[in-house]
C-alpha cells in the first residue's frame, strides 16, 4: 500500500490525509509543532496513520511526500530522505504572510520551482494548491460524472506528473497534467482558474487566459 506522508498537516494537509485514508492509503503526519498536537486528527483517521516525530522521519517513511507548509519555511524541508521521491506541493505566496521574495514578486521563478531548487533530486509536482481545503474532502464526485471539478498537477517530470494525476482522479477530480513545471503560475493565486470550479476544458481555458502579475 502507498503511503503518503505529509510535511504539514493543518488545513490543507489534514483534509488530504482524511482522503487518502478513506481510500485506503496510509499517512505519516508530521508538522513543526510535534506529534503532541494531532492526537484529535489521528484519532479520527484512525489505523491508517501515525504521526511522525520529525519531518525527516515522515519523508522516510512516504512513498509520494506532500509539502503544505508556508513558503518561507521550505528551506527545511529535508531533502535528503526525499531524494528520488515524487513530492506534491500545494503552495501559494503570500507576501503578507511568507515576507517579500524578489523572484517571485519579478515572476522569474514560481513557487513550485523553488522547491524543485531545494530539492534538486526529488520530483516535484505542483497540485491542490488552487482548490479550497475543506473542498478537497467535499467537492469529489466519480469519473464522468458532468459536473466532476478539475484539479491542475504541473511538473518537468512525466512519470511524477502521470502519477499524481492518477491520484487526483482517485481523489475524485479530473487532473490537467501541465508541463514544463514553469508554467505553474498560471493557476497561481489570483489567476481565472483560481479556487474556481471548473471542469477540465474550463480550466485549460482559464490557464490559457491567465496574465502575469507583472503585465497586468
Amino acid at each position: 500500500m502507498t503511503t503518503i506522508g505529509l510535511i504539514g498537516a493543518g488545513n490543507i494537509g489534514g483534509q488530504i490525509a482524511r482522503k487518502a485514508v478513506s481510500l485506503g492509503y496510509d499517512v505519516v503526519l508530521s508538522n513543526r509543532r510535534g506529534p503532541q498536537v494531532l492526537g484529535d486528527l489521528l484519532a479520527e483517521l484512525g489505523d491508517h496513520a501515525r504521526a511522525a516525530a520529525t519531518p525527516a522521519e515522515a519523508a522516510e517513511a512516504a512513498d509520494i511526500a506532500v509539502v503544505t507548509i508556508p513558503l518561507k519555511e521550505i528551506g527545511t524541508v529535508p531533502a535528503a530522505p526525499l531524494a528520488g521521491k515524487i513530492v506534491i506541493d500545494t503552495n501559494n505566496y503570500y507576501p503578507q504572510r511568507d515576507g517579500r521574495i524578489a523572484a517571485l514578486d519579478e515572476e522569474t521563478t514560481t513557487t513550485s520551482q523553488l522547491l524543485q531548487e531545494h530539492l534538486p533530486e526529488s520530483f516535484v509536482v505542483k497540485a491542490f494548491n488552487h482548490i479550497a481545503a475543506a473542498e478537497i474532502t467535499t467537492a469529489a464526485l466519480p469519473a464522468g460524472d458532468p459536473d466532476r471539478r478539475a484539479l491542475v498537477a504541473a511538473s518537468d517530470f512525466p512519470v511524477a506528473l502521470t502519477v499524481v494525476s492518477r491520484l487526483l482522479d482517485a481523489f475524485g477530480f479530473d487532473p490537467v497534467p501541465v508541463q514544463p513545471l514553469s508554467e505553474s503560475w498560471r493557476i497561481q493565486r489570483d489567476t481565472p482558474g483560481y479556487v474556481q470550479p471548473l471542469s477540465a476544458p474550463q480550466l485549460v481555458h482559464a490557464m490559457a487566459i491567465a496574465e502575469r502579475y507583472r503585465d497586468m
